[in-house]
């Protein structure tokens, strides 16, 4: 199932070895107000999907309702622009976790995050290699 302007459940990183498997072996990238790590991986065991995991610092942002607010507004820009990385996922019958890591110490406009998020989608498209593909399962035990 694949909900193209939607944020479900599923779309989203929650298990803490999935969280520390994507750190540990994932590529990155910085994308102004982002640092953004990216994992491709072929599971057999679930459909092709796109999952996100969104990060505030508390260093940067002290108050709560500031850190909510940027966080909303990534998960929205992400919302979209995710379809070139879908479309990417359903041909070639793979997965990616994503992790968006906030960087900036100002909360930039929506507009200015949608910029940056699509050419941080483009990015991860453009560094796409099929032949580097890992094995989920082997870094999910390893993470333990």
């Amino acid at each position: 199932m694949v909900a193209l302007e939607g944020l479900p459940k599923y779309e989203r990183i929650c298990k803490e070895n999935d969280i520390k498997a994507l750190f540990d072996h994932g590529a990155g990238v910085s994308v102004y107000p982002y640092r953004v790590i990216y994992q491709f991986f072929r599971d057999d065991s679930r459909p092709p999907t796109v999952r996100l995991l969104v990060s505030v610092s508390k260093k940067r942002f002290h108050h709560a309702i500031n850190r909510n607010r940027v966080k909303r507004l990534m998960r929205e820009a992400w919302r979209r622009n995710k379809a070139p990385l879908y479309e990417i996922c359903k041909r070639d019958n793979i997965s990616v976790d994503v992790a968006l890591v906030y960087t900036a110490t100002v909360i930039h406009s929506y507009e200015e995050m949608l910029a940056k998020t699509k050419k941080a989608v483009q990015e991860i498209v453009r560094r796409y290699s099929p032949t580097k593909l890992t094995d989920h399962e082997a870094h999910i035990t390893t993470a333990r």
